[in-house]
């Protein structure tokens, strides 16, 4: 079985736009009503585009990856959440999926 490999993870003290551009998309999919949508770190794969996987803490105590897909500059779309998993920890390794 062949395992993609992502990049280390970066802090996220400085993310970007796109993050929050897909909370309602999460909430809607995920059928919940964020309290808290902090990113805490991320990982980058260059695609025909940017796929993103970000960290991010959705409770006091729980933590969701979601899989954001960033199309070319040229193409002017936006974000869009591709997949995501919930249910995770802040220790929990971000992973390809």
């Amino acid at each position: 079985v062949y395992v993609k490999e992502i990049p280390k993870c970066q802090p996220a003290n400085h993310f970007f736009p796109l993050f929050l551009q897909v909370k309602s998309q999460f909430q809607s999919r995920a059928n919940t009503n964020c309290a808290v949508f902090t990113a805490i770190v991320y990982k980058t794969q260059v695609v025909a585009g940017t796929m993103y996987f970000i960290k991010v803490q959705v409770s006091d105590a729980e933590y969701a990856h979601l899989k954001v897909f960033q199309s070319l500059p040229y193409e002017n779309q936006g974000p869009s959440l591709v997949s995501f998993q919930t249910g995770k920890t802040r220790d929990d390794p971000l992973t390809y999926f």
